[in-house]
């Protein structure tokens, strides 16, 4: 739970501490989108945009895009170093799948990474570690 609402957590995908899931593909890629709690710290996503091409090789928490939602812009950042390789083009045209369905099709992008990824359970103890600090964000208590 994250206070009163639930938080969805697949146990058929990985995590990063950064909020997104990423699920194994049969192509060894992964499918990348955001987690509940991202998608609860958003709340209404209105706009998405890319700064990078597809197949595009990419740092570790390097800026690929922006989002913007009823609470703010963001930059967008890779969860780990990797490959960009496709993006949801859906999502494009209407990112309201961000929202509605995020762990389906809501997905952002595949990706390719050979990086050490969370287990469900690891996720999970980012979550309770970081609690208190995500209540006062969500309060809006905190910049």
């Amino acid at each position: 739970m994250m206070g009163q609402f639930k938080a969805v957590i697949p146990t058929d995908r990985k995590y990063c501490a950064r909020h997104m899931w990423l699920q194994l593909l049969d192509d060894g890629c992964y499918r990348v989108g955001f987690t509940a709690y991202s998608v609860r710290l958003l709340q209404d996503v209105y706009f998405l945009e890319w700064t990078i091409d597809p197949n595009t090789d990419v740092r570790d928490r390097q800026e690929i895009g922006e989002i913007e939602s009823s609470k703010a812009v963001s930059s967008l950042f890779t969860p780990c170093a990797g490959t960009v390789v496709e993006f949801n083009s859906a999502l494009l045209n209407d990112p309201s799948g961000i929202n509605a369905d995020n762990y389906q099709s809501g997905w952002l992008y595949t990706y390719r990474t050979p990086a050490p990824l969370l287990t469900p359970e690891q996720y999970v103890k980012v979550l309770e570690d970081g609690w208190n600090d995500t209540q006062r964000t969500i309060k809006g208590q905190m910049n």
